[in-house]
């Protein structure tokens, strides 16, 4: 169960909203600590609201791990529509072929909205769909003693090995660490 919930989430961070490959450059986050509420087929995180310290470089290292992404996927698109942001995808985990649509609405630098809903092909660990949601608000500066890219998980179970707070540079880590797993 776990991996069904973590999986999508680790998607999201690395999709939204900053997706490679695009015609439209996704727009940029304001600067400072960002709370981030998730829900996935209706039921919210197990994690809780994560916060995540931003600045320039980690919004653009979110945007180098969507491109570092594309061997996983072979279709990535973010395009405007109006007040709102439309993302696409087609990514390949595991054995499964994931097709993702989404949209993105508000203002980035003070709060935003995506919804995506995902389709397996075979299913994923039983799931052939998710549907879910996030909901990002801006709190202020980072707080003291927080660098940028670190991400808070306040209600994080306790899992030998995994830190209540990561950094980026550690979610790139682990993204490193599913393509090799991938691969094999």
């Amino acid at each position: 169960m776990r991996a069904i919930v973590i999986l999508p989430l680790s998607i999201a961070f690395l999709l939204a909203p900053a997706v490679a490959g695009a015609a439209e450059e996704p727009p940029r986050r304001k600067p400072g600590l960002w709370e981030i509420h998730s829900e996935l087929n209706g039921k919210p995180s197990p994690v809780g609201a994560i916060q995540n310290c931003i600045d320039e470089k980690t919004d653009s290292l979110l945007k180098e791990g969507a491109r570092d992404a594309q061997p996983l996927c072979e279709q990535t698109s973010w395009a405007k529509e109006g007040d709102s942001y439309a993302v696409k995808s087609v990514c390949k985990i595991g054995k499964s072929v994931a097709t993702m649509q989404g949209k993105f609405t508000g203002a980035f630098d003070s709060n935003y909205r995506g919804e995506m809903h995902t389709s397996y092909e075979p299913p994923m660990h039983g799931m052939s769909k998710s549907d879910m949601t996030l909901t990002a608000k801006w709190l202020g500066p980072c707080k003291q003693g927080q660098k940028p890219g670190d991400i808070v998980m306040p209600n994080m179970p306790s899992i030998p090995g995994m830190p209540k707070t990561i950094n980026m540079d550690d979610i790139m880590k682990m993204r490193d660490q599913m393509k090799r797993m991938q691969s094999r």
